[in-house]
């Protein structure tokens, strides 16, 4: 393969960092984020005072400021390589940190927050694309078994259980100092990033695994965004695969409001998000075996089904009053449905990322995928708001929100089958 430049290597660390450290960092990386961001509306309104509208504000930015920004992560991970821009994601979150430790007021909060996000922008494609290489190299060497992005959900949820537990056991103490704590664990990530991963990790511009895929020149590795974008298959693929993060996304936004109609109140909230942890936790890796085994495009039908049918379960339920243990029956299997189908998308549409690229740096296809998530979240939540609005009572009103949620699954499970790359 001449004219490809032999990859720059920081002496003493390994040509490629290991799947092991790349899922520690996601599990420590969350760990890091859960201990603070989940306590921010409690913060703002109950230590501050300030209104739904300022707390609603704020995490709306950090949510754009994170899913939005994914693209523009993914392409400096491509021209700054994946370990530049992890380490400036350490350190860009450490700075929102520092900022939230230190705010009493609405433009601190809100600058904390939008650099957490960016933080989170910069650092998750190029962990992404990490994990991307190692899946190839794992094909190269036709190990078999579910994909290594299985084991990545899990760590991240494992990390999305912990952070809360040493945010809430911080809080005792003060916001500030959960804040100061998240900033050291991001510090000493950034250490440890430093010393274990290659300033150039080798790119694999060809697989053995793949021999019908022609060795990519230099400048096919560099085409960027207008290259990607020519990729009409994507394209379209990454703007079906948005409405995975929208319908998961309802965990957040229409979850509550199912727990107001239903009478269990939003004291069954975090009750309801550990079921989702443990569920994932305990099942993410059998069913990744399963997906495995029939395939990602049956994979990905089933698990936007499975989705359109706890949609579906809540259209029908949400019209009528629910009394004693009944409560919790509707927002319970809206939760199982959701996690059920987002085990089964996730770790089958990430590794197909690989075989759409060709060869190409995979940093701004991830970041595609990501934004086109989180626009597809933006503009969800703004469709669903006033559908919402009659959805906290039994009645005909309840029915839409969850209805339309319903029709949009069935659009990817029909249609995602189609478009997968050549190989499938």
């Amino acid at each position: 393969m001449t004219g490809l430049r032999s990859p720059q290597r920081v002496t003493g660390t390994p040509p490629h960092p290991g799947p092991g450290l790349l899922l520690a960092s996601q599990l420590v990386f969350n760990v890091g984020f859960y201990a603070v961001v989940p306590f921010l509306a409690l913060v703002m309104t109950q230590d501050f005072g300030m209104t739904a509208t300022a707390v609603g504000v704020v995490l709306g930015a950090r949510v754009f400021s994170q899913q939005g920004l994914f693209l523009v992560g993914g392409l400096i991970t491509d021209r700054w390589g994946p370990r530049r821009a992890m380490l400036v994601g350490c350190l860009v979150r450490v700075s929102g940190y520092l900022t939230l430790a230190m705010a009493a007021s609405f433009p601190l909060f809100l600058l904390g927050a939008v650099l957490t996000g960016m933080g989170g922008a910069l650092f998750s494609p190029a962990l992404e694309s990490l994990v991307g290489k190692a899946e190839e190299r794992r094909r190269s060497a036709s190990r078999k078994g579910p994909a290594l992005f299985a084991l990545l959900a899990i760590c991240g949820e494992m990390g999305a259980v912990a952070g809360p537990l040493v945010g809430a056991l911080l809080l005792g103490l003060s916001f500030s100092w959960a804040a100061l704590a998240g900033a050291l664990v991001f510090i000493v990530m950034a250490g440890v990033l430093w010393c274990n991963i290659p300033s150039e990790v080798p790119h694999l511009a060809w697989s053995p695994a793949k021999p019908d895929v022609p060795p990519q020149p230099a400048t096919a590795q560099t085409e960027g965004i207008a290259a990607m974008l020519r990729e009409k298959r994507f394209v379209l693929f990454a703007a079906l695969y948005s409405v995975n993060l929208l319908a998961y996304n309802q965990l957040y936004f229409g979850l509550p409001i199912e727990l107001t109609r239903s009478g269990a109140g939003p004291a069954a909230l975090a009750g309801l998000f550990a079921v989702a942890s443990v569920l994932t936790i305990a099942l993410q890796w059998p069913i990744s075996r399963l997906t495995t085994r029939i395939g990602p495009g049956p994979a990905l039908t089933a698990g936007f089904l499975l989705k359109g049918l706890a949609f579906a379960t809540m259209a029908v339920l949400a019209q009528f009053p629910a009394t004693g243990a009944t409560q919790l029956l509707p927002p319970l299997l809206l939760v199982v449905g959701l996690c059920l189908g987002h085990m089964c998308i996730g770790p089958v549409a990430m590794p197909l990322v690989l075989d759409f690229a060709r060869g190409r740096r995979t940093g701004i296809y991830y970041g595609l995928l990501a934004s086109m998530g989180g626009c597809a979240v933006l503009l969800g939540n703004f469709i669903l708001g006033p559908l919402y609005s009659g959805a906290a009572q039994p009645g005909p009103a309840a029915v839409w929100p969850w209805a339309l949620m319903a029709a949009l699954t069935v659009i990817p499970a029909v249609g995602l089958s189609r478009l997968l790359p050549a190989k499938h």
